[in-house]
């Protein structure tokens, strides 16, 4: 299996560009995945100095419903007449931040899209095939991302904490070993990982994504106590560990103090093969 990182908020080679997004090409023995999109077409154009041909893509994961991850999908539907593409039932929900200065921005996905017939709505599991499986469901209960106050979703007319229902997280089975890929883990990476352990009764070999212990709109990274929590509890599992994105390198640097070996970070260029 080979994962190649096709944007992300920084880089390993500078011919290619960057932005606050999260876009993951996935090639294991039966398909060529695409998770995530990034915030815009960058993505694309990185593929192309990556050797990475989207028009074969067969399966799109769109981890939730904000524009960082999904804001590329026009973009690939403009390059691509085959893959399926898969997202929770309330990915396409209205979702809002809250800046500092206290206005809402709408942060969710371009609806006009939703025409497309090659969408498929998940709900809170859904089995692909013997080797791709999606979840979502996960709750918030120990160990959560402070960045989430900032986070809301329309309900009616009304904005309202956003829960994170329409997040989603994909499982890749191949020969012997189990791969968890995230998108932001609003949810909390060590609930996502709690959850999993529900699931399978046994924690995955491999985790990548990003985890949300950095607050862009408040320009400020998660309190160090909560992820030296984190990073004790995801030390436990045995797991390898790969973030970025929205996980913020000071963050990252005391995970890497405590996790040693078992982290490592995804930059854009970044190829991991398992």
């Amino acid at each position: 299996m080979i994962i190649k990182t096709l944007v992300e908020n920084t880089t390993l080679q500078e011919n290619l560009e960057v932005e606050h997004g999260l876009s993951l090409y996935i090639e294991t023995k039966k398909h060529k995945i695409l998770f995530d999109t990034g915030e815009s077409g960058i993505f694309a154009q990185n593929a192309i100095k990556m050797d990475v041909d989207l028009s074969a893509v067969d399966m799109v994961v769109i981890s939730h419903g904000h524009y960082d991850h999904g804001g590329g999908l026009k973009t690939f539907l403009s390059l691509n007449s085959k893959a399926k593409i898969y997202v929770n039932k309330k990915t396409f929900d209205k979702h809002y931040a809250i800046r500092p200065n206290g206005v809402k921005t709408y942060i969710g996905l371009d609806e006009g899209l939703l025409g497309n017939d090659r969408f498929i709505f998940a709900g809170n599991s859904m089995v692909v095939d013997d080797e791709i499986e999606l979840f979502s469901g996960v709750k918030a209960q120990r160990l959560n991302p402070s960045g989430n106050q900032d986070l809301l979703m329309m309900n009616g007319d009304e904005f309202i904490p956003d829960d994170f229902h329409h997040e989603q997280n994909m499982i890749i089975n191949e020969d012997d070993k189990t791969i968890l890929v995230a998108g932001c883990a609003h949810n909390g990476i060590v609930n996502i990982m709690d959850h999993y352990h529900y699931l399978k009764n046994s924690f995955p070999n491999h985790v990548v994504g990003g985890f949300h212990l950095y607050n862009r709109s408040r320009n400020t990274n998660e309190n160090p106590m909560l992820v030296d929590e984190i990073g004790e509890s995801l030390l436990k599992t045995g797991s390898q560990y790969y973030t970025g994105h929205c996980t913020g390198m000071e963050s990252f640097s005391r995970l890497k103090k405590i996790m040693g070996n078992k982290i490592d970070y995804l930059a854009t260029g970044s190829q991991i093969i398992i």
